[in-house]
């Protein structure tokens, strides 16, 4: 029986992506900043693990406490909108830690195992906002933007150790926590000089024509996990996947 590790579980993608992996029958590590066992059900199958990806000692401990996984699932990440002119460079480090660098130092953290087997993969969940510029997301974009680069590298590097490395790109999913758990980080980043053209984006935002939701991005996840081609981006719901063929 395969164990997969998946950041970020809390809620939204990588909530439904533990149940769905669980529903197929694997033995599932949720990794959650602050543990909740409510959210998840009671099974010999599934564990729950305190996981900040950016402390080295709390990685360190979830990764013992997880045990041999076949696949990791970095999807535990931050959301940020604003402008960027009015972003602090404190905050554009905070949002890089989780986003960038949390999922290299999660990926570093269990390649030996898996090099040593010669087998298993990592599945890193991105953003659609990589397919196509979107406005208010700068930082947001290139926090994700570099996971692409990082992911299409390490895939070719890995091949040697039959190890294989995936991307999913989640679409746009209004019923995710993005914005809620940018919380403090976006006050002040809507300047009035760029307030109208802020109100333009978020009017279109309230009425999108495809969305992504979370099963979409689960589906997906479970795809890039056992898929064993060389195919590298999932891209995740209905607008990503329009995005994705446009390019």
């Amino acid at each position: 029986m395969k164990t997969v590790l998946i950041t970020g579980c809390s809620s939204g993608y990588g909530l439904e992506t533990a149940r769905h992996f669980h529903a197929q029958g694997w033995n599932v590590v949720a990794a959650m900043r602050t543990p909740r066992e409510d959210v998840l059900p009671r099974s010999d199958r599934l564990r729950v693990v305190a996981l900040d990806v950016t402390k080295p000692a709390s990685i360190a401990a979830a990764i013992e406490a997880s045990g041999p996984i076949d696949v990791l699932v970095n999807n535990a990440g931050i959301g940020l909108m604003g402008a960027f002119e009015a972003t602090p460079m404190t905050t554009i480090r905070e949002v890089f830690e989780t986003n960038t660098f949390g999922v290299m130092a999660m990926t570093q953290a269990v390649l030996p195992q898996l090099r040593a087997r010669r087998s298993g993969v990592v599945v890193n969940v991105t953003s659609s906002a990589t397919l196509a510029p979107m406005p208010l997301v700068a930082v947001y974009t290139a926090s994700k933007t570099a996971i692409e680069g990082f992911t299409a590298s390490l895939a070719f590097e890995l091949e040697e150790f039959d190890v294989r490395v995936k991307l999913v790109e989640p679409g746009y999913g209004p019923t995710t926590r993005f914005a809620s758990n940018g919380g403090s980080r976006m006050e002040g980043l809507f300047p009035d000089a760029y307030a109208p053209f802020a109100q333009r984006i978020f009017a279109s935002l309230g009425q999108p024509a495809l969305v992504t939701r979370e099963p979409d991005v689960a589906e997906a996840v479970w795809r890039a996990a056992n898929d064993a081609s060389g195919q590298l981006r999932f891209p995740a719901g209905p607008d990503a996947v329009a995005l994705a063929q446009a390019r």
